[in-house]
């Protein structure tokens, strides 16, 4: 299980290190959910992202130390030649779109398509509807999104990065299911890399089954009533 509890210290011991990239359109939030993930804040007054940033978070998973590096990039198109630099090294990614603008969801195939043509081709996938906080706005019913997660074999939930909704969930599903196939020995380990016994799964491959596969309780998809 993993421990969501852990910002980790600059002293902390390393075992494993997890990149994971968010992507989709511009102004869908994606580093709000960045911000609220690794240091639990909210900006009322995000400005658009320029380039590429990227935070981490060090948190717990069956005792075990895992990094996670969030890379957050611009949705603009005249940002797109980041796209191999962005994309190399990831084993998760966080795929976002706007419930209250259809257009950010209809762009998501093509999203899909520059993620599996840059990465590697079973990177862990979470589909996340953001902003259902505003419920009386939504453009793309739950249905729809769920439909199409489940015909790409992408993990998927709604979030509100305001209200801290999901956030931790969509993150952790990701990390949780990457560490499970490392734990398994499903992978080719990077062995001998990294600061001390840190393990960097960059560049590695993964063999990562279906979200109908997950085990456990079921999360709550959507955070507002049906």
């Amino acid at each position: 299980m993993a421990s969501g509890s852990g910002y980790g210290g600059p002293n902390q011991k390393i075992d494993y290190v997890f990149k994971v990239v968010l992507i989709g359109d511009s102004a869908v939030g994606k580093s709000q959910i960045l911000s609220r993930f690794a240091r639990n804040e909210f900006s009322l007054d995000s400005k658009a992202t320029i380039g590429v940033e990227f935070q981490t978070r060090t948190l717990v998973i069956d005792h075990k130390s895992v990094k996670a590096q969030i890379w957050d990039t611009a949705g603009q198109e005249r940002y797109r030649a980041v796209t191999s630099a962005y994309y190399r090294g990831a084993v998760g990614a966080l795929l976002v779109y706007d419930i209250t603008k259809r257009q950010t969801f209809e762009h998501i195939p093509r999203w899909l398509e520059e993620l599996r043509n840059h990465a590697d081709n079973n990177i862990v996938i979470m589909l996340v509807g953001n902003k259902c906080d505003l419920a009386n706005l939504r453009a793309v019913q739950t249905e729809d999104a769920k439909e199409f997660a489940q015909k790409e074999g992408l993990f998927f939930l709604e979030t509100s990065a305001l209200e801290a909704t999901n956030v931790e969930s969509a993150f952790l599903t990701v990390l949780t299911e990457i560490f499970r196939v490392v734990s398994k020995k499903a992978l080719i380990a990077n062995q001998g890399q990294g600061n001390g016994n840190a393990s960097s799964l960059s560049g590695t491959k993964i063999v990562v089954p279906g979200p109908e596969q997950e085990t456990g309780a079921k999360k709550k998809i959507c955070c507002t009533s049906a």
